[in-house]
């Protein structure tokens, strides 16, 4: 949908607080419990307790399975039920969901005390495509929020063969303040599948940062009013030649004077998909990974094909920890799929967050045996390896990626030189590694990332310190708020023998990083330099208890021994003289 769009969930009507339920901090054994009161609140079941508990740890078979003995035990119990079926729904099992959310009471519940089983009627009634049932539940009163309210009450309309009603209803929505983009938008999607592509274009050409699957889906659009040069075009905007399988296979049917048949959208059922999706899609940052999650499944219910929903879901049940339904979700997708490559990114980095990095990197490799023609795939390999700090294997896999780049990059590839940048400089390698940073600043010339790894670099190497200390300085007034680029500016300072100047920013930085290990230590030598013994050793010791690496450990205790400078004596280095306006009496 439409990316640029920031809309509140209150916005929505939305209530995460009702529609979640609260975390258990404690699941008792099932069997240690003989009965269970009838009251929601004073449930005393461990089989309850327990659902509760799988559920905020996102682990929903279990939760399911816990909910279900716990309503044998009270089946009438409307807090188990709201359970079971917020369970079962994030699973994907719809119509089971439905039967729960029939035997919901509604008397006397609060206002949003309804709302995962209104959820779950809406869902069953699409995915029986019974829309006159659909549009009474719609029209009865408010559901889940006006976005899907609005927009799958238009859907259901055009379900129900009234077409004039249903564009109505999306024009209502399209005047809702904060929703109106998504109004227009799902209009365009109606009556492209209507057969009035010039209509839908029409309203396409005024839209603007529409995600990938609005591209496709407009190109499609315009290859069937016979516009292909625009189709290529809009798709060349989004995806470079070689760089994504689905827009590769469009401009190749395109060349070949094929036009592209609108398949993306094929009945109002897919429709009422696109308004579950076009919530997860804007809730995907902003709301728990579970109630996101629940919307792709039921747009994944509603649109089987519908690969954006599949893979956004993955991506939910890996930040929620859920790695195998996470790959489960990605095996959906065979290798002659054009998204398996995809499936397979995703399936590596749930491999590699479940602490699987071997296999992690094993995945990438056989992925770019496949389709090792795309910059993605080969970058991927490179990223993770590079997390693994075997930086000649990294090294090679962004050489691989960089020589699939055209002639002229767009500005987005910086990271890949900036990437490989860092693999040679770990590597000593500083010429080489100077090359890779300067050619990202010349395609991003404001990233501060950039701008500060490299000063860092020169400064560590005591090379071009003024060139240094201007690059930091650039990246500080980018990033004013970020405590790591503050503290490389102090950093900086000190290095070369400033320590009164690398005073303040180096104190910003800990105000900024406030339980940072590295901040917190570099704080302490700073304040040592600046002959603040006493409050040196305080922040030694609170660097101590953040957690630092062993080796950085055993150089803080080091310190707090025997003093910095005699550490720094024993490595061999001396401190940069200060200068007078640097020189600090010495407090005891």
């Amino acid at each position: 949908m439409i990316r640029s769009l920031l809309c509140m969930t209150t916005a929505l009507g939305l209530s995460l607080a009702t529609a979640l339920p609260l975390l258990a901090e404690e699941a008792a054994p099932a069997q240690d419990q003989a009965a269970v009161t009838t009251d929601a609140v004073a449930v005393d079941s461990g089989a309850y307790l327990a659902g509760r508990n799988a559920e905020a740890r996102g682990d929903f078979r279990a939760a399911l399975g816990w909910f279900t003995q716990a309503l044998s035990l009270d089946p009438g119990n409307d807090q188990i039920i709201d359970g079971a079926t917020f369970a079962s729904l994030v699973l994907g099992h719809i119509s089971e969901a439905a039967g729960l959310a029939a035997t919901r009471s509604s008397e006397g519940a609060a206002e949003g005390d309804l709302q995962i089983s209104q959820y779950a009627r809406l869902a069953d009634a699409a995915l029986r495509e019974d829309y006159p049932a659909l549009t009474a539940q719609l029209e009865s009163g408010p559901n889940i929020g006006p976005l899907v309210d609005g927009l799958a009450l238009a859907w259901s309309r055009l379900g129900e063969g009234d077409m004039s009603a249903a564009v109505k209803q999306f024009e209502t929505v399209g005047k809702m303040r904060g929703l109106e983009p998504y109004g227009v938008y799902h209009k365009a999607l109606a009556l492209a599948l209507a057969g009035d592509f010039e209509g839908s274009e029409k309203i396409f050409s005024g839209l603007s940062g529409l995600d990938p699957r609005g591209v496709l889906i407009r190109a499609q659009v315009l290859s069937q009013i016979g516009q292909p040069g625009e189709a290529k075009a809009v798709l060349d905007a989004t995806w470079p030649p070689g760089s994504e399988p689905v827009a590769d296979a469009m401009r190749e049917q395109l060349a070949a004077g094929e036009p592209l048949p609108f398949d993306l959208i094929t009945s109002p059922r897919e429709g009422l998909a696109e308004v579950f999706y076009s919530l997860a899609t804007l809730l995907a940052n902003e709301a728990d990974p579970a109630y996101t999650l629940l919307n792709t499944r039921i747009a994944e219910a509603l649109n089987p094909r519908h690969d954006h929903a599949v893979l956004l879901g993955a991506a939910m049940l890996e930040g929620l920890g859920e790695y195998d339904l996470a790959e489960e979700a990605y095996a959906k997708f065979p290798p002659d799929h054009p998204a398996y490559y995809n499936a397979q990114l995703g399936r590596a980095a749930a491999l590699y967050a479940a602490g699987r990095k071997e296999a992690a990197i094993e995945a990438l490799k056989a992925l770019t045996r496949s389709h090792g023609d795309l910059i993605v795939v080969q970058a991927a390999l490179g990223d993770t390896l590079r997390r693994e700090e075997r930086w000649a294997e990294a090294a090679a896999a962004y050489d691989a990626a960089a020589a699939l780049l055209p002639e002229k990059p767009n500005s987005g590839v910086w990271v890949l030189y900036f990437s490989r940048a860092i693999t040679k400089e770990r590597r000593g390698l500083y010429e080489e590694a100077d090359l890779d940073f300067r050619r990202a600043m010349e395609l991003n010339p404001r990233q501060p990332e950039v701008l500060n790894y490299l000063g860092y670099s020169l400064i560590e190497r005591g090379t071009n310190l003024d060139e240094a200390l201007e690059l930091i300085n650039k990246a500080v007034a980018i990033e004013p708020e970020s405590g790591y680029i503050v503290d490389s500016l102090a950093w900086a300072y000190f290095t070369l023998g400033r320590y009164s100047d690398a005073l303040e920013p180096m104190e910003r930085a800990s105000v900024l990083e406030p339980v940072d290990p590295v901040v917190t230590d570099h704080l302490g030598d700073v304040y040592w330099m600046n002959g603040r013994k006493r409050e040196a050793e305080f922040q030694w010791h609170r660097a101590l208890s953040y957690g630092p690496e062993e080796k950085e450990a055993l150089r803080i205790r080091k310190k707090l021994e025997i003093g910095l400078d005699a550490v720094l004596a024993a490595e061999g280095a001396t401190p940069a003289p200060a200068s007078e306006s640097n020189a600090a009496p010495v407090s005891e």
